[in-house]
């Protein structure tokens, strides 16, 4: 399964979008924080609540909620772990999928706070490189324009309504991305084992030590000293690839969710800091990132649904086994390739659910710098298109592949525009960004 990256591209040549960002959000004629709205999301995403609308308060915002609809960290006070637990290969039980997302979240988020209170917020760092250095690393950033511009022709237009810096930074990462995507998913993909994985890991070891192997890595190595970007996400995402190599079912969400995040959560962990959030907002850090994940798990949801009749060829399940089972269908249902009438139901769910986590990272899109918002926009309406597109084709996404028209992204264009123009809202007294 490819890899979601940034903005609106299709999977194996292109990437999708995975920024989004919220702040604040009323329900009910009040205010409530992103821990219990998204709360609130996750669990309609597992099923839990069907169509009722939740009612909150602050205590149980205060003793039932977890960050976000990750689920939380132990060290962060007494808040339950939602998910089932996550046992290894050698069958040792681990940390829940959202308490290790959450755990990178904060630390990440701490970064930027860093810098928030030292005033220097994505403001890149001067050129420090050697004398005689300085057009070899142009020249690296330049190439990762040229791969970007080959491979993800809207990512690649987005990127140029861009400052030069941030600009430079989104194509490094997108190529280090794309470059850790192919190689389970590349040409070479039968001869890559885990060995080879534990290699690339260590290679980005170094690039961030500053210890760049090539030209590209070059770049990404110029861009994490400029920008306040963690190591995790990059280690999470070759984790993502490590899972395609020995798994290709999925019990249930929870085990699905986290190799979302793994292979598209994590971009959005890796951009924010130089996307930038807009000088003015008052969301706090940790929701910008919450909503970069909803954004990201939203894609990866809908490149699942789009692909399922290629990837049951190459053997493999994206979909919750245990609710295929409760929609009366199975592995050799999705085999044969057959859409009736239990698959258009299964499917019309796992569509609303992709939806949810779409419409929750559409609230905070106007959170993001000013120079950003146009081609987030754009990229958030096309890509939600598909899910428009797999139901056009009556659910059969076996035999047909959902893709959104040419005419169809240029007519999104202006709407697109015009939600960029939003001022972010001013949070209710109470909740300002730390």
């Amino acid at each position: 399964m490819s890899a979601t990256l940034l903005w609106v591209v299709t999977a194996n040549t292109e990437f999708s979008n995975c920024i989004g960002f919220v702040g604040s959000i009323r329900e009910g004629g009040r205010f409530h924080d992103s821990r219990s709205i998204s709360r609130a999301l996750w669990l309609r995403a597992r099923g839990r609540v069907k169509g009722r609308k939740s009612e909150w308060n602050s205590s149980s915002r205060n003793s039932d909620f977890k960050y976000s609809c990750l689920g939380g960290s132990e060290s962060t006070g007494n808040f339950p772990v939602i998910s089932s637990m996550i046992a290894n290969p050698a069958g040792e039980i681990a940390v829940s999928s959202e308490q290790k997302v959450y755990d990178v979240v904060l630390k990440q988020a701490a970064l930027v706070n860093k810098q928030l209170r030292s005033k220097q917020v994505l403001d890149v760092k001067p050129d420090m490189v050697v004398p005689g250095t300085l057009n070899l690393l142009n020249e690296a950033y330049d190439r990762c324009g040229e791969v970007c511009a080959e491979y993800a022709k809207t990512f690649y237009l987005g990127t140029l309504l861009m400052t030069p810096e941030r600009r430079k930074a989104i194509w490094a990462i997108y190529v280090w991305c794309r470059r850790t995507d192919e190689l389970v998913d590349g040409p070479n993909a039968s001869h890559i084992t885990p060995f080879a994985l534990d290699r690339w890991e260590s290679r980005l070891e170094d690039l961030f030590a500053g210890r760049p192997f090539d030209m590209l890595d070059a770049a990404l190595s110029d861009t994490v000293a400029r920008f306040p970007v963690d190591i995790q996400p990059f280690k999470d995402m070759i984790e993502g690839m490590r899972m395609d190599l020995r798994k290709s079912r999925y019990k249930n969400f929870d085990e699905l969710y986290l190799y979302c995040y793994y292979v598209a959560g994590t971009v959005g962990l890796m951009s924010v800091p130089v996307m930038g959030i807009a000088p003015e907002s008052q969301a706090t850090t940790e929701s910008v990132y919450n909503a970069a994940l909803a954004l990201g798990i939203a894609n990866q949801l809908t490149n699942i649904l789009r692909d399922v009749g290629e990837d049951a060829r190459r053997g493999r399940v994206y979909l919750p086994q245990d609710e295929l089972a409760q929609a009366g269908l199975s592995d050799e249902d999705i085999f044969a390739g057959k859409v009736t009438d239990k698959w258009r139901n299964f499917m019309k769910s796992q569509i609303k659910r992709a939806r949810m986590f779409f419409d929750e990272a559409e609230k905070g899109v106007t959170e993001l710098s000013s120079a950003s918002r146009w081609p987030v926009w754009a990229s958030l309406l096309l890509y939600r298109k598909i899910l428009d597109a797999i139901e056009a084709n009556d659910y059969d996404n076996f035999t047909k592949r959902a893709y959104v028209s040419k005419a169809k992204k240029i007519l999104s264009l202006p709407a697109a525009y015009t939600r960029s123009l939003a001022r972010p809202s001013k949070a209710p007294s109470g909740l300002v960004k730390a």
